[in-house]
């Protein structure tokens, strides 16, 4: 298979190798990395996947991308990945009522970020091992990442986490998973702020190069390109099985996403597939920057909402630019000059045309907390399957633009990890699943801290490995 090189969204870096890409994090010139070329399937490629059960379409879509790593050991990195995972589909897809739900909540922390953040963890132990090296990871959550990560990471050798959250704007469910590992390599850090304000500091980190090289910081967020990767391997194991039982080539999925990384991993298999997904849906709450930009162009900074779907409360969406790269023609200068531009006046303008072809790849909702307690309700009337506000968020959008093609619906945290939600819509608590329980009673590992790089900086400097 021929060699995949990866590149920066900024044009600013030598081309790197995917072990590089996944040790690098954000590249060195403050863009984001991608792969030189996205490969299109062929419709023989395309069969010989089509029944393939999931680790095995894993490894087969990983081998496209991934050309610098032993066939066998590749193979044994996507087994110990999803080993941990309580469903044998790994991700499986349902009907209820008339759409297809995608769960991709049968990981070790009921989220959808435990299908890349499994592998990561497994990736980085094997590449640091190979070098003799060590890692500090660095990341910033809004709820679900950072209980993947940590777990991902946990005991792992020639590994430390530092994992950003903030301070009361998560569930108390993702709080708690976070919090209540003890681990001596991991750090759970409580900012005073908001989830853009953790995400800041972390970008910032990360853009010196001094401190990034002496504490040879990595990335576990949707920053590296590996959790992107990982994630396109549902969409393809989602589309290939619907298809199968609809008798239908084209469909459509609803991604409730609010850091677009998860709908960009939509977008990569959209164009592997060449014509499969016939548009994407993307759902947002209140919180609505990514569908001002679709529907009218609108890409601009506004303060951030708290809502019952926390983990979607983001106005600065980090994984936009790799759009952007593709909207703006493969021209990283443009995007260096767009970034820039975005950074002075905290908004970005586009032409019509521009538009036209943003609005062949996304269709958008933004969906209030009103009407996400509303769908909670009604869906479980419907069908008795209780979404939590997260998934309900991509239903409603996937119901508002439903049409003779399969829509499917990614859920994507078990409803559990919301039960204050889920309790508003319904009038009961759903059943709390084993991983959950007694989570309250465990001891726990947090330090507050203010909004403040260079707090963060020192915390990092005094308890880096």
């Amino acid at each position: 298979m021929r060699e995949m090189r990866y590149i920066s969204t900024r044009g600013g870096i030598a081309p790197l190798s995917f072990k590089e890409t996944v040790l690098t994090g954000l590249a060195e010139d403050g863009g984001l990395i991608l792969p030189e070329r996205i490969p299109v399937l062929s419709a023989e490629e395309k069969k010989a996947l089509r029944d393939l059960p999931y680790q095995d379409l894993a490894f087969k879509v990983f081998q496209y991308f991934v050309t610098d790593i032993p066939e066998e050991d590749l193979q044994r990195l996507v087994n110990k990945a999803y080993a941990t995972f309580t469903h044998p589909d790994i991700t499986p897809v349902v009907k209820k009522g008339p759409v297809w739900i995608l769960e991709l909540f049968h990981g070790p922390t009921l989220a959808f970020k435990d299908v890349a953040l499994q592998f990561l963890g497994h990736l980085f132990e094997y590449l640091l091992s190979e070098r003799g090296e060590k890692m500090n990871i660095l990341g910033a959550t809004s709820g679900d990442t950072g209980s993947a990560a940590i777990y991902g990471v946990r005991g792992k050798k020639n590994l430390a986490i530092f994992i950003l959250h903030p301070h009361g704007r998560v569930s108390p469910v993702q709080a708690l998973q976070m919090t209540t590992v003890t681990d001596p390599n991991v750090f759970n850090l409580a900012i005073k702020g908001t989830f853009d304000d953790c995400q800041a500091i972390v970008k910032l980190l990360f853009s010196d190069l001094e401190f990034k090289h002496r504490y040879r910081l990595g990335a576990v967020n949707s920053i590296n390109w590996a959790r992107v990767l990982a994630q396109v391997v549902y969409y393809l194991f989602a589309y290939f099985r619907v298809t199968e039982v609809e008798g239908i080539e084209e469909v459509r999925f609803s991604v409730p996403t609010g850091n677009f990384g998860d709908i960009f991993a939509g977008y990569v298999a959209r164009r592997m597939l060449s014509g499969g997904i016939e548009r994407l849906v993307l759902a947002t709450n209140e919180n609505d920057i990514l569908t001002r930009f679709v529907n009218h162009g609108d890409y601009s900074l506004r303060e951030v909402v708290p809502t019952i779907s926390p983990s979607m409360d983001i106005q600065v969406a980090s994984n936009f630019e790799r759009y952007l790269y593709y909207l703006y023609g493969e021209n990283p200068i443009r995007v260096r000059e767009a970034m820039s531009r975005f950074a002075e006046e905290k908004r970005l303008v586009f032409s019509e045309e521009e538009l036209s072809r943003v609005r062949a790849d996304f269709l958008s909702l933004s969906v209030s907390q009103e009407e996400t307690l509303r769908t909670i309700r009604e869906f479980y009337e419907e069908t008795s399957y209780i979404l939590d506000p997260h998934t309900a968020v991509g239903v409603r959008a996937g119901l508002a633009f439903r049409d003779e093609r399969p829509m499917i619906c990614l859920a994507t945290a078990h409803p559990a990890k919301f039960p204050e939600a889920v309790s508003r819509a319904l009038g009961f608590e759903p059943p709390i699943p084993e991983p959950l329980q007694g989570l309250s009673e465990k001891p726990r590992k947090v330090v507050l801290l203010p909004a403040d790089p260079q707090v963060v900086r020192r915390f990092i400097e005094e308890n880096a490995i």
